[in-house]
């Protein structure tokens, strides 16, 4: 079976592939003025993009990790993004947690897991 690497550097790769698997480290947003729906719709198109790089796409979706700087402030509109976004039916395993992320400007980080399409 073999392993791929996608965007890699010497501390992390965007995306590791392994068999049937895709798994992505937290995705954050560039552009940190946003607000917590925009940086989660710009997180999502990056999980998009890398998931479109390793063979597969949101409707493979296993398993999801999502941090919010404030989930009480901002899970709400997380939440809406994230719904806008997920093909229906197509929902993984979730989990959403409050944290003090790398950045004070980054309100959202999201981890997921794919299969291969």
């Amino acid at each position: 079976m073999t392993l791929q690497r996608i965007e890699s550097n010497p501390r992390l790769s965007a995306a590791v592939t392994y068999a049937d698997l895709v798994l992505l480290a937290g995705q954050v947003p560039d552009d940190r003025s946003l607000d917590a729906a925009g940086q989660t719709r710009e997180v999502l198109a990056k999980i998009d993009r890398l998931l479109e790089a390793a063979g597969s796409n949101r409707s493979r979706l296993l398993s999801a990790q999502i941090w919010l700087k404030d989930i009480d402030a901002d899970f709400a509109a997380m939440n809406q993004a994230w719904s806008a976004w997920l093909p229906e039916g197509c929902a993984p395993a979730r989990a959403t947690v409050q944290a003090r992320l790398a950045s004070p400007q980054v309100l959202v980080e999201i981890m997921v897991i794919a299969a291969r399409a």
